[in-house]
């Protein structure tokens, strides 16, 4: 059952623009429309609780796969096994809206022959959403089919004609696609000096030096070849991937400058980046200190993680270690993979996630005033997140009983024993946590939130609302296998908001700081499109409101340090935030 989602414009202080439909709303199982408010009393929700008050115990479903009903067809693939690290380590994916039609596409990047002469292979695809959960192939009209050995993507407007950009992260080279605005993309990646030859994986659009131009954070893994590929056996000497500390390769991260003029100069060095090496899998930024400037949290694999406090003059200063998020709270280095920002227990301070590798937990770094602190004994998570190996990862409100939960993508990297499947020995079930207060978690069942339960090696996964529906689905790339669409279907404890946050220009004003207050609670969330594995996500911020019936105030500071007001906002629409224009 799908509710009809309304769209209003806000501008400072609360005015609003006429309401208009967002999306058609879907026939019941009688065929009535159900509008908000008209609600089938067949099949009424049970009376929603108040914001924060922790959900239901009893087990549902919460997700059902619907790729082969969307139109999305995609199958991963890496190519002939030769059990060399790349092949178990991609792939990503990304949801925007490139043809700024205001409902998410679909970007599914996909593997190669990494011994083939020239590139080969299906290459990665295009889907263009049609608002309702449905999809077309655009990929060849679009022309972003890249062949290279794909591991996840950015998307920006790198050159401010008002249109989203698309950079593709590989096994070397990466791609960067400019955005013509008719449907169409050029390969820009020669004539931009952004064709990286290293592996890269998460990266992100984002302006670090303040002057109007997406600069380009690219984060790197091993500097690796054919040439350089070990071979390991498991415990009965049968052949598996390598740890990646065994290739003694790891790689820098690379800080591309916008010039203004489409091209971008490396900047890496002058700003400190090459100081440190890291094998690197995860990426958030935004202002994570009381420190001016944006900062950059990678994850990575098997070392130590890294924090950038960023500047908008001179070198950054890597803090991780001073700031408590580099190591586990036992003073290990884990196997990072994805990661997430959030203040989980609403004290107006970022907490990060980063999901690891099966005997580790996935670790919750709790923010405080004097840094950051190992909470994952407390989070409720520590137990059931030791048997798997998590990548993708996000933080949503899919039941929108006030407390975001989580979804982990899981999926093994070594052989060996079968856990679950013999047919995919690598293969997992994901989880799903519900939040509760504080931010603790308990795991729901059934597995995953699905029934019957999904075994995959998921990687990639992004988080957004693909139907108009108010709710936010997951897109999950399965290594060697179809990717999934997981449409919400979680029974709700209560109403919901899209914040579509936007600058002066219309763009995602992507880094912005809300501090929104609904009844008594005070959350704090972030304009983002990056985090989770190697993803692109829904920069429209989501909110589930309990019981509440109205948002009294959103306080936005935009990444310059201004400030604006917005409310109240109603609850079951979205409602567009628009930067005032200073002219």
């Amino acid at each position: 059952m799908r509710m009809q989602a309304l769209h209003r414009e806000f501008g400072p202080g609360g005015s609003t623009g006429m309401p208009g439909l967002f999306a058609l709303a879907l026939l019941g199982a009688c065929g009535s429309k159900e509008l908000p408010g008209e609600a089938n009393p067949a099949k009424a929700p049970p009376p929603p609780a108040a914001v924060g008050t922790p959900s239901s115990d009893v087990a549902s479903v919460w997700f059902e796969e619907v790729a082969a009903a969307s139109g999305v067809d995609f199958v991963h693939t890496f190519g002939p096994q030769r059990f060399w690290i790349p092949e178990v380590t991609g792939s990503g994916v990304g949801l925007f809206d490139y043809d700024g039609d205001g409902d998410l596409d679909l970007y599914a990047l996909q593997g190669s022959d990494l011994l083939a002469e020239a590139p080969t292979g299906p290459g990665n695809r295009l889907f263009a959403g049609n608002g309702d959960g449905t999809f077309e192939d655009v990929t060849a009209k679009a022309g972003v089919g890249d062949q290279g050995f794909g591991m996840g993507c950015a998307v920006g407007d790198y050159d401010r004609d008002g249109d989203l950009d698309l950079y593709v992260t590989n096994v070397g080279p990466n791609v960067l696609y400019r955005n013509r605005g008719d449907g169409t993309f050029e390969n820009v990646t020669e004539a931009s000096a952004t064709g990286l030859s290293d592996w890269s994986t998460a990266a992100s659009f984002v302006d670090f030096d303040g002057d109007g131009w997406l600069d380009l954070f690219v984060v790197n893994y091993l500097r690796w070849s054919p040439a350089n590929e070990t071979e390991c056996l498991d415990a009965s000497g049968n052949r598996t991937y390598c740890h990646p500390n065994r290739y003694a390769g790891p790689a820098r991260d690379t800080l591309l400058r916008n010039r203004g003029d489409g091209t971008f100069e490396d900047v890496s060095a002058a700003k400190g980046l090459h100081t440190i090496f890291g094998n690197g899998l995860g990426l958030v930024w935004g202002q994570l200190d009381d420190m001016p400037g944006i900062d950059f949290y990678v994850a990575n694999d098997g070392m130590a993680n890294q924090l950038w406090s960023g500047r908008t003059s001179g070198p950054m200063e890597e803090r991780a270690r001073l700031a408590g998020c580099a190591l586990s709270g036992n003073g290990q280095a884990e196997a990072g993979m994805g990661v997430c920002l959030e203040d989980l227990n609403r004290d107006g301070i970022w907490d990060l996630l980063v999901t690891h590798l099966a005997g580790e937990t996935n670790t919750f770094y709790m923010g405080g005033r004097r840094g950051f602190k190992d909470g994952t004994g407390r989070s409720g998570t520590a137990a059931s997140s030791r048997a798997f190996t998590g990548f993708g990862v996000g933080l949503a409100d899919f039941d929108q009983d006030g407390w975001p939960d989580l979804y982990v993508a899981n999926g093994r990297v070594a052989m060996g024993t079968p856990t679950y499947s013999k047919e995919r020995p690598l293969a997992e079930p994901d989880q799903v946590f519900r939040g509760l207060p504080g931010g603790q978690f308990e795991e729901h069942s059934p597995r995953g939130g699905t029934d019957p339960e999904i075994l995959s090696v998921s990687r990639g996964a992004a988080f957004g609302d693909l139907d108009g529906d108010g709710d936010v689905d997951v897109v999950i790339n399965d290594n060697g296998g179809p990717l999934r669409i997981l449409r919400n279907v979680a029974p709700k404890k209560g109403h919901w908001a899209l914040l579509d946050v936007r600058e002066t220009d219309g763009q995602a004003a992507v880094g912005a700081r809300l501090e929104i207050q609904v009844g008594t609670a005070h959350i704090l969330r972030q304009v983002q499109r990056t985090y989770s594995f190697c993803a692109q996500n829904d920069p429209r911020v989501h909110l589930g409101t309990g019981l509440a019936t109205a948002i009294e105030r959103v306080t936005v500071t935009w990444l310059d340090g201004t400030q604006s007001e917005f409310g109240p906002l109603p609850v079951d629409q979205i409602s567009k935030l628009q930067r005032p224009d200073p002219k």
